[in-house]
């Protein structure tokens, strides 16, 4: 496993998920109905904790298997306090932020817009829920599940290193309560709750963890069926048809193809529909971009993978960013210039960061792809 290479699909399509995450996290943008929500039940949120699964599994399982159990999960748990460093000060910027909004330009509807007045109205009693991860603001709830996702990694990994089942069936039944019986983290103010609820998101999580360490042991979790790749496809072409109606029903008021109220898609709990969704997309993309595809060697991609390396910081500018955005279309409107200014100058700004941040690690110089197996390149 130390050897292996590292797979640039995962990169990109992280790297894509935190472009879509800025765009998305913008009220009324035009740009969002390019973004994957539109064409499937799925979004950015199911593909970053997929993805994040499967990297956990095959980055802590090499260390598992190096140095053991317990001093990898001594690693976990460094890297879920940087996640919660991260989110504190994430948060503080964004209140900044906010309070500056509204005092510039006079608008205390944009406190309530993201769910933000408990803070700012008495933040001596607020700041304990926000060290608890009780208060989640707009757009400040999926860096608690994943720290919450991060932090019970260590039992799934020593499970999964009996037996995938030994972690998947928990995780399932788990799953299977929150249908049942609605169980949440408890939010703040009091009587909300989390925005993704832990309890139901692990299964993602888990899931993706339970790819990552097949692929790292070089095994298959699911054995080929000749039905399969059919099967993903028409899942993947239902959400586009469906979801796709519903999104044309906003613009312009044409039929849906299924009403929204007897096809739940809900977020919170994360419906079987969005499950089975991400599954099928992940499959389909799987199985039909191989690890040495040559477009990912291409430099609009490989401007996205690079992006995609630094999860953590492109995240943390990608919230903030849409906060801007948020504040910008508040105050200019929404014509298209705006949005096109907003949309193109943030996707700007995080390409420049992207580029930055890999410029940093690669010693000062920017890494570059490496060629496709059997190509020779001049010297």
């Amino acid at each position: 496993m130390a050897g292996q290479a590292r797979d640039h699909r995962l990169d990109f399509f992280r790297g894509a998920a935190l472009f879509f995450i800025f765009v998305d996290h913008i009220p009324d943008n035009m740009a969002s109905y390019l973004t994957l929500h539109s064409v499937a039940f799925s979004d950015a949120a199911e593909v970053f904790i997929f993805i994040s699964g499967y990297t956990a599994a095959l980055v802590y399982a090499r260390a598992m298997a190096r140095e053991g159990w317990l001093m990898a999960s001594a690693r976990i748990m460094r890297r879920v306090w940087q996640l919660y460093v991260a989110h504190l000060c994430l948060f503080m910027i964004y209140n900044a932020e906010v309070a500056y909004t509204v005092r510039r330009f006079n608008n205390p509807l944009f406190i309530e817009e993201l769910n933000a007045g408990a803070f700012l109205d008495d933040p001596a009693a607020t700041v304990v829920r926000v060290l608890l991860l009780q208060f989640q603001p707009n757009f400040l709830d999926i860096l608690p599940l994943y720290i919450a996702l991060l932090a019970t990694f260590p039992l799934v990994l020593l499970a999964m290193r009996r037996h995938l089942l030994l972690a998947l069936i928990p995780s399932v039944l788990l799953y299977a309560a929150v249908r049942i019986w609605g169980l949440n983290m408890p939010g703040y103010p009091d009587g909300r709750t989390w925005v993704f609820d832990p309890f139901a998101w692990q299964l993602l999580f888990v899931i993706g963890a339970a790819f990552g360490l097949s692929g790292a042991r070089g095994a298959v979790l699911v054995k080929p069926r000749p039905w399969l790749l059919p099967a993903a496809f028409v899942a993947c072409a239902a959400g586009l048809v469906i979801q796709g109606s519903w999104i044309l029903n906003d613009l312009f008021d044409t039929p849906m193809v299924l009403h929204r109220a007897l096809w739940p898609v809900e977020k919170t709990t994360l419906s079987p529909l969005r499950i089975a969704n991400m599954l099928a997309l992940a499959f389909v993309a799987a199985k039909l971009i191989p690890v040495d595809a040559g477009f990912l060697r291409r430099r609009p991609a490989w401007l996205v993978v690079l992006c995609g390396q630094n999860s953590l910081e492109m995240f943390c500018l990608s919230i903030l960013l849409s906060l801007m955005g948020n504040a910008i279309f508040s105050v200019a409107g929404t014509t298209p210039l705006v949005q096109i200014g907003v949309n193109g100058g943030g996707i700007a700004v995080l390409l420049g960061f992207g580029l930055l941040l890999a410029w940093f690690d690669g010693g000062g110089r920017l890494p570059r792809p490496a060629p496709r197996p059997g190509h020779r390149e001049d010297a």
